[in-house]
């Protein structure tokens, strides 16, 4: 018997890959599909979308009360004009049929509904293959949100029509839009300028938008379980606590932080149990080798309206209500990035925290190892932060300029540059603890080496109150993480203010013990 693995590629398979019940995670499915609802289902990337549909259409076609078709549009991508999107489409559905039918006496797809039109072939195409079943259909439309432009318009429209009408025709007795995206962001790919129009139109018949949930601690827990189950290894309980933490719960990151423990860790010695400190390490290998999926994250922060989001969000500045509920804080939300929480807006999971800033600050990590190659400040016994951040100062006054500009998120350029500067001295040596200290207008950094932790806060000058702000802020930060003296490096960037004035050192003991130092830039 084949032995199960932590699957990280495609959907999860039963008997080949651990996994939880996909259908528990959507439980309004059952009571939507025999309402004969039309609704939208949509969850970032690798969050489970597939395996739970995969697992729906198994579910109710073994009850045999009706008929459920999975149909992935994935290969319609980029075919945005009708006279091509449309063939393309019902050639989708065509194999989809024909996939299913050899387990299955399904009558064949129709494949002659084009000679009605583009505008009709769609709903004629369903609705005679309705007629052929017999029974209800329950239709999936995976990957929906690859559908664009007047391809997506057309598409649309005929589902709409087929549904208003189909008391007096066949057609689908419930439909699932299935994406990335929730229906309101795929009318964004039909303007060029990226906006929506605001609502589900031309798709307003749908009954529900749902979205899959990450998994929660205790689910973590059940899916390791399985794994120690057939195998005898353990998760220890603090491991399950620290790929919660890490992770948290997104499914491809739960999958990939356990099979790094256990196939590349380990390599597949079942003897040692996985523990605190191995999930610790595969986080770090993971964010180091950027895997595919963490590698996609890359591109979709290069997208404008992401970074409308993000950087905010690396800047600590708080967001309105409006500015919560706008279209690309929404978008962002959809595609996982982000998290919201009581109206704050936060990085998904400590991991996809670390990808947002190493990769935004990637080219300057690499431009400073031809610059840093031996750095002087960090020893055996910890690092030289001031001497550090004193030629961080130097390099600031001389290259700024040139180097923000070279940044796509203008605003959290100086962040990112001086987190490059950082990860380069410690690299192979320390680690970068990134804190977004949201609502409160700065980046918190815990810089550990040697053993001994050195906390740096990033902030930006917004006027005479934000220095002394800054500073109590830095006592809090000190406290925190158990040190005594701490750094606050301030960007002054009013471009009128000489620099005699901005590169500044300044050092103050405060009551409660602290060392702290002043950096101004």
């Amino acid at each position: 018997m084949m032995k199960r693995t932590f699957n990280i590629a495609g959907p999860c398979i039963p008997g080949e890959h651990y996994l939880l019940p996909a259908l528990a995670r959507c439980p309004e499915l059952a009571a939507l599909i025999q309402g004969r609802n039309y609704f939208v289902i949509h969850a970032a990337r690798q969050a489970g979308k597939t395996t739970l549909l995969k697992a729906l259409a198994t579910e109710i076609n073994s009850v045999g009360e009706r008929v459920a078709l999975y149909c992935s549009l994935e290969s319609v991508q980029g075919l945005s004009e009708p006279e091509k999107g449309i063939p393309a489409i019902l050639n989708c559905l065509a194999s989809a049929v024909s996939d299913a039918s050899w387990k299955r006496s399904w009558p064949p797809f129709p494949q002659d509904s084009l000679g009605g039109g583009l505008n009709m072939a769609v709903k004629v195409a369903l609705g005679g293959f309705c007629r052929a079943l017999g029974k209800p259909l329950v239709l999936l439309f995976d990957e929906a949100d690859c559908l664009s432009n007047q391809t997506l318009i057309t598409f649309l429209r005929q589902l709409r029509d087929g549904f208003i009408n189909r008391a007096d025709a066949p057609f689908p007795s419930s439909i699932a839009l299935v994406g990335m995206r929730d229906i309101r962001d795929y009318k964004a790919k039909i303007r060029p300028d990226g906006d929506t129009l605001g609502s589900a139109s031309p798709f307003n018949i749908i009954t529900k938008s749902l979205t899959l949930k990450n998994f929660t601690r205790d689910e973590i827990g059940i899916l390791y379980a399985q794994h120690t189950a057939e195998t005898g290894q353990p998760f220890t309980p603090e491991a399950v606590d620290r790929a919660s933490h890490w992770t948290g719960g997104q499914p491809w990151l739960v999958n990939a932080i356990a099979r790094e423990c256990v196939e590349e860790i380990l390599a597949r010695d079942l003897t040692k149990p996985v523990t605190a400190e191995l999930m610790n390490l595969a986080a770090e290998n993971l964010l180091r080798r950027r895997d595919t999926h963490l590698d996609s994250l890359y591109e979709r922060l290069k997208e404008e309206r992401v970074r409308r989001v993000v950087e905010p969000v690396m800047l600590g500045q708080e967001f309105s209500a409006a500015g919560l509920m706008n279209d690309d804080t929404q978008y962002t939300l959809d595609l996982g990035l982000l998290r919201q929480e009581k109206g704050v807006l936060s990085p998904a999971n400590p991991i996809y925290a670390e990808v947002i800033a190493r990769t935004l600050s990637y080219d300057s990590q690499v431009a400073f190892q031809t610059r840093v190659e031996n750095p002087p400040w960090a020893t055996a016994d910890g690092l030289d932060m001031t001497g550090l951040l004193k030629a961080f100062q130097t390099f600031w006054r001389e290259n700024n300029e040139v180097w923000v500009e070279m940044y796509q998120y203008k605003e959290a350029a100086p962040h990112l540059i001086m987190m490059a500067f950082l990860q380069r001295v410690i690299n192979g040596g320390g680690q970068l603890i990134r804190e977004y200290s949201l609502g409160r207008r700065r980046l918190d950094v815990c810089v550990i080496y040697a053993g001994q932790r050195y906390p740096v806060e990033l902030k930006l000058w917004e006027g005479p109150k934000s220095k002394e702000e800054g500073m109590l802020q830095l006592a809090a930060y000190c406290d925190s993480c158990g040190a005594t003296e701490g750094w606050l490096v301030f960007f002054d960037r009013r471009p009128k203010r000489p620099w005699s004035k901005k590169l500044l050192w300044q050092t103050r003991h405060d009551p409660a013990g602290h060392t702290l130092h002043f950096v101004g830039c």
